[in-house]
């Protein structure tokens, strides 16, 4: 069962690790959309693309290791 807690741990570390990131992500989208007329849109639109797409990995990460801890999957 340790091996079990420790694997949930790392699953919930995951999942919180993608909680900010989905939220920063589209804010600083929203924000390069905003000020196109900066010289640094593109630079922080493909910051705020790298952070959504952060955040879809760590989530799949998450989702994955949580069900491997639920349905005993050994690796």
């Amino acid at each position: 069962m340790s091996g079990n807690k420790k694997l949930l741990d790392k699953g919930i570390k995951y999942m919180l690790y993608a909680l900010p990131l989905m939220f920063l992500g589209p804010s600083v989208i929203y924000n390069a959309f905003i000020n196109k007329h900066n010289v640094w849109h593109y630079l922080v639109l493909g910051v705020g693309i790298i952070l959504c797409l952060l955040a879809v990995y760590f989530m799949f990460k998450g989702i994955k290791t949580l069900t491997d801890v639920l349905f005993n999957h050994d690796k």
